[in-house]
């Protein structure tokens, strides 16, 4: 029997790496979509040569890994570029995914994706969560982790990617990561749940 399929999402600074963090210790493969997604841009020798047929040469340093100043620069001069990447980039990872599903024994998994939704991913899976906290703690948090970045910057990420509400109203679940509710009991209790759906497919 395959595991049941969760997905987790949230907007930036929301908190659900650490959320995952947590799943993972109590037993729960994560597979992490936005580092595998890296990865496949550095190392899928098929992906690679669709992604020099979109973007050119440049596309890839000497070294044969991504050239990310080139494509920050060809996505801000053009943001349709950013939808042909990800139109390659998302199947492959959609394929990875199953593959790596394929392989588990846990009764459950867990797919952490920041675009869930925007990519179109979540119709594979069997449940949602969404994890949210305030517009404020989250640019906090971001500029805590990334300094470089500026409120600003922040702010333009989160208008990039779908509004909370937008996926709260899509998720079955929702975990409040706002430093007020407590985390680990929203966990255990969603680790529960998980474990009775899948002993029931």
């Amino acid at each position: 029997m395959m595991p049941y399929k969760v997905g987790i999402t949230g907007g930036i600074g929301a908190g659900k790496s650490i959320i995952c963090r947590i799943f993972a210790v109590l037993g729960v493969p994560v597979y992490d979509a936005d580092a595998r997604a890296k990865w496949l841009m550095n190392h899928d020798p098929a992906l690679k040569e669709k992604l020099i047929a979109l973007l050119g040469s440049n596309a890839y340093l000497p070294d044969k890994t991504l050239n990310r100043l080139y494509l920050a620069e060809l996505v801000f001069s053009d943001p349709h570029v950013l939808q042909q990447i990800n139109a390659l980039v998302h199947p492959r990872v959609g394929e990875d995914f199953q593959s790596w599903h394929n392989k588990q024994v846990f009764p459950y998994v867990l797919k952490e994706a920041a675009l869930l939704f925007e990519s179109g991913s979540y119709k594979d899976l069997d449940t949602i969560i969404t994890v949210t906290a305030p517009l404020e703690l989250r640019i906090t948090r971001v500029r805590e982790r990334d300094p470089q970045r500026n409120r600003q910057q922040v702010l333009d990420i989160v208008h990039k990617q779908w509004p909370e509400e937008q996926k709260t109203d899509l998720s079955e679940f929702v975990i409040q990561n706002d430093e007020q509710a407590l985390i680990t009991p929203q966990i255990v209790a969603l680790h529960n749940t998980f474990l009775e759906r899948a002993s029931k497919q």
